[in-house]
């Protein structure tokens, strides 16, 4: 399984909805990075993504985007063969 990395805050709907999704699927692991905690990180996602909104979710070195975007992929069937890199 690829790694799975996201940009999260605390009190994030949106954040806590893409984390149950990717559990859904059979992700044991999530790389959280938590901007609301390291300002500095959120810099860094920005210049990564072009975006300041969270979730920012990365499945191997693809960038998904947000919760949206990972619910857009998981309907059309493309999120389990990116998560088992296919």
């Amino acid at each position: 399984m690829q790694p799975v990395k996201m940009y999260t805050t605390a009190v994030c709907p949106y954040c806590i909805r893409a984390k149950q999704i990717l559990k859904a699927r059979g992700v044991d692991a999530i790389d959280e990075v938590r901007v609301d905690m390291q300002p500095q990180e959120r810099m860094k996602m920005m210049e990564i993504t072009g975006r300041r909104t969270v979730p920012q979710i990365f499945i191997g070195d693809t960038h998904v985007g947000g919760c949206d975007e990972l619910m857009a992929l998981d309907s059309r069937g493309g999120l389990l063969p990116l998560l088992n890199g296919s």
